[in-house]
């Protein structure tokens, strides 16, 4: 019998691969989620979407796969108030304090 080994996740994916900005790309992620479940409750069309959004509906499909490098953080959280949908942004301290770096967290409610 060959035993497998598995290795925890740290909770975020990016991290975990060793990609640059984890927690950025991880809220960016979370957002465009955000985005895409808004379009899908709303029976929204991606042609329906980015007239909402300002955008073209190239720009919405990428965002529907996870294509987010050509979008901000800030633009992300636009197109959801775009929607209609409030954004609230909490600053608190970190819960860790021997932590070097704090961290972005995104909820959906």
């Amino acid at each position: 019998m060959i035993e497998e080994i598995v290795e925890r996740g740290s909770g975020n994916v990016f991290a975990d691969l060793g990609l640059s900005n984890p927690e950025e790309r991880l809220a960016k992620a979370k957002i465009a989620s955000a985005i895409q479940d808004v379009i899908e409750a709303r029976g929204l069309t991606q042609n329906q979407a980015a007239d909402l959004m300002g955008v073209d509906q190239p720009k919405v499909s990428k965002i529907i796969r996870g294509r987010l490098s050509e979008f901000s953080t800030e633009r992300l959280l636009h197109f959801l108030i775009c929607f209609g949908l409030d954004v609230e942004i909490v600053i608190h301290k970190r819960a860790k304090p021997d932590q070097r770096q704090g961290a972005i967290t995104v909820a959906y409610v």
